[in-house]
């Protein structure tokens, strides 16, 4: 039986679980916290609205985050009522349990604050960068996806954008890499068009626990296989530009359950912009 275990059933880790669920990206997915009898409760909800949904997805809950031995993801969200608790120093241990209990488990960190703990666990504790990666540009990326293709009069599924940098605010939508309806997209909107989308991306970061959620499950499905395509990822790729490796959100794929970052097309300007972002201080 494969197994997701989403840690947290805190509003993200809710969202994630219920996400996955839907999706079927696993048989059975587990909902762990320490708040246990929050983490059951959620996890017969879930079970009894698969009944309603047509989903067989088995979802179980429990306060032991042993269960992640086996798993092939783990998806790192946030705990019921102590969300701090899933951040900083207490966020970096709760990485380094899970690796310690299952070295080959993809970790998918679905908050935004999440960002950090991922570049830590790679340069501070020797993580493998291929296997761990945060899922809330993601999210980013689909807000502005929907917001461009407003714009365009067209519909989301026409639009194909990533975004790049590092959050909060140097991140932005690499528009020379954008297409609307396979057109560049400089050529379908006009520059101030554009200009109002780059001002609109400070506007919706942080995304809201439901599109976290959501962001993290689609990632999952990717890493799984079930649908191919890219993300907007916060990785800490092999280089950025010519100075020290951090992590930086920029276009990736998963190729044998390894995150791989594909260096995104940017003009001169941007290229900087980004090379500066990624080796910037918190």
């Amino acid at each position: 039986m494969s197994t997701l275990v989403v840690l947290g059933a805190g509003p993200i880790g809710q969202a994630t679980a219920q996400q996955a669920a839907a999706r079927a990206l696993t048989s059975r997915v587990v909902l762990v916290d320490t708040a246990a009898e929050v983490s059951r409760g959620l996890a017969l909800d879930l079970c009894q609205s698969g009944a309603v949904t047509g989903t067989s997805t088995l979802v179980e809950g429990t306060g032991d985050d042993s269960t992640v031995v086996g798993a092939r993801v783990v998806i790192v969200a946030d705990g019921h009522g102590a969300p701090e608790a899933w951040t900083g120093d207490a966020g970096l241990q709760r990485l380094a349990r899970v690796r310690g209990l299952n070295s080959r488990a993809f970790v998918i960190c679905a908050a935004p604050a999440h960002d950090r703990v991922v570049e830590r666990a790679v340069l501070e504790q020797d993580a493998d960068p291929a296997r761990i990666a945060g899922s809330a540009p993601e999210a980013l990326r689909a807000a502005m996806t929907a917001l461009t293709a407003l714009e365009a009069g067209t519909s989301p599924d026409d639009v194909r954008l990533s975004v790049v940098g590092r959050a909060p605010g140097e991140l932005f939508v690499a528009w020379d890499g954008a297409s609307i309806g396979g057109a560049r997209a400089a050529d379908v909107l006009a520059p101030p068009v554009v200009a109002r989308l780059d001002r609109q991306t400070r506007y919706v970061w942080p995304p809201g626990p439901l599109a976290l959620g959501a962001a993290a499950a689609r990632v999952a499905a990717l890493l799984l296989g079930r649908r191919p395509g890219l993300a907007s990822l916060f990785v800490v790729p092999p280089r950025v530009g010519e100075g020290a490796t951090r992590g930086v959100t920029m276009p990736a794929a998963f190729e044998d359950g390894r995150v791989r970052a594909r260096w995104p097309a940017l003009p001169p300007k941007d290229r900087v912009r980004f090379e500066t972002a990624a080796r910037a201080d918190w």
